[in-house]
């Protein structure tokens, strides 16, 4: 268990330190999306997308856990109801 939760800090400060400097509120909240699902465990999965080309390309991206999915409906939960704020994943730089 000790380990799991190494992989996970180091992987959510790995995205810090990559991503964190880059400029704009979006990609600040992408960089803070991913480190929480970084930090609940979220697991890899392959993508496949279109470039500007529309030439194929695959890449990894986080997916989506139980206790991610959790963590931002107690995020979101709020003395208006469920829903009271919202959560931005924001995009991607």
């Amino acid at each position: 268990m000790e380990n799991i939760v190494k992989e996970r800090i180091n992987k959510a400060l790995e995205f810090a330190l990559r991503y964190g400097g880059i400029d704009g509120d979006h990609h600040k909240a992408w960089v803070i999306d991913q480190m929480v699902r970084a930090l609940t465990g979220c697991p890899m999965i392959k993508t496949d997308a279109l470039d500007c080309n529309n030439k194929p390309y695959s890449y990894e991206e986080q997916g989506v856990s139980g206790e991610y999915g959790d963590w931002v409906r107690n995020a979101k939960d709020g003395e208006d109801g469920a829903n009271t704020y919202d959560w931005d994943e924001g995009i991607a730089p």
